[in-house]
């Protein structure tokens, strides 16, 4: 398995960086964090893990009120305009080796995400203080960007800050940040960490929660399909870009046949605007039931291992 919170805190330890520990409940969205230590003065930052078409992996992290445009980002990158989605949990999981609402730059540091480029938001330079997860979201860590920068550098990651809201005039055969796309694909395979001793670091206590925005995929298209038959089909809840289609396909017949009774315009003038319609709101739509999806599988495991406890606790036998 990867690297855990405890040897990562003693690698910065042993770099002699600076930082601070906050504890603080399980946290999903950055919303929530900004309610435990968006007081304490710390530049609160989204990560995103995100893939190409050719599975290559990025890692994108900026301050929580930089807007990141996926679309620019990615003609930046030399990918084109569709060329960048949000990546599956399983390469949290394998890559990143981390659970879902915990992608952060530390993660890094194992092996299996030595493939992974990193974007870092030009603004965190700005900031004396940056929060981010130590591979796991109960926990903020309080850090410069120059002591960022001391630990990327001891993993071998050269850091790239980026300005994200910058939107030059690409070529196509000109991107600004063609040398930030990695050279190939990430070993999924899982590489063992030694033990590390556990060693005592600044922690804050009474501090919670802290979250990832996920990065906006693009949706392709469907054609129209009738309202009624795609209510009687099952929804597909556990693959977001099927969930996002399949309500853009349930509203879109419903809109269009309201405007056609209502607005002095043409079947295919309408359907080229809801096609519009799909295409900007489909992104803010799977970060919305990404996040839906990630709460509920950190409800559902807590309610498991309360109702495990609360069985254990019960008197239940058990054998030996």
């Amino acid at each position: 398995m990867g690297y855990t919170k405890d040897q990562l805190l003693a690698r910065l330890q042993e770099l002699k960086i600076d930082f601070t520990c906050y504890d603080h409940p399980v946290v999903l969205t950055v919303e929530e964090q900004a309610k435990h230590v968006g007081h304490l003065g710390g530049a609160l930052s989204k990560n995103l893990l995100l893939k190409d078409k050719k599975h290559r992996l990025y890692v994108v992290s900026a301050l929580v009120e930089t807007k990141v445009d996926m679309k620019i980002l990615s003609q930046r990158l030399g990918l084109g305009k569709g060329g960048l989605r949000m990546a599956p949990e399983e390469n949290l999981l394998q890559v990143l080796q981390v659970p879902l609402g915990c992608v952060t730059p530390f993660a890094l540091i194992n092996e299996s995400a030595s493939a992974v480029s990193l974007l870092l938001d030009k603004g965190f330079k700005s900031k004396q203080s940056c929060y981010f997860h130590p591979l796991t979201n109960d926990v903020t860590i309080a850090l410069s960007s120059s002591n960022l920068d001391k630990f990327l550098i001891s993993i071998g990651k050269q850091p790239a800050y980026v300005n994200f809201e910058d939107a030059p005039a690409v070529g196509k055969d000109s991107p600004d940040l063609a040398h930030l796309v990695p050279s190939g694909v990430p070993n999924s395979s899982v590489q063992p960490v030694e033990n590390t001793a556990h060693t005592n670091v600044p922690h804050q206590n009474n501090v919670p929660k802290v979250t990832e925005v996920k990065a906006k995929p693009k949706v392709q298209s469907k054609g129209p399909e009738t309202s009624q038959s795609k209510v009687d089909k099952p929804t597909n809840c556990t693959n977001v870009d099927a969930f996002v289609n399949d309500v853009f396909d349930i509203i879109s017949p419903l809109f269009l046949s309201e405007a056609l009774k209502k607005l002095d315009v043409k079947k295919e003038e309408i359907s080229s605007i809801t096609d519009g319609i799909r295409r900007r709101a489909a992104p803010d739509l799977e970060i919305i039931a990404t996040s839906l999806k990630n709460a509920s599988y950190t409800s559902g495991f807590h309610a498991g291992f309360e109702t495990m406890l609360n069985r254990g606790l019960s008197g239940r036998s058990s054998r030996n």
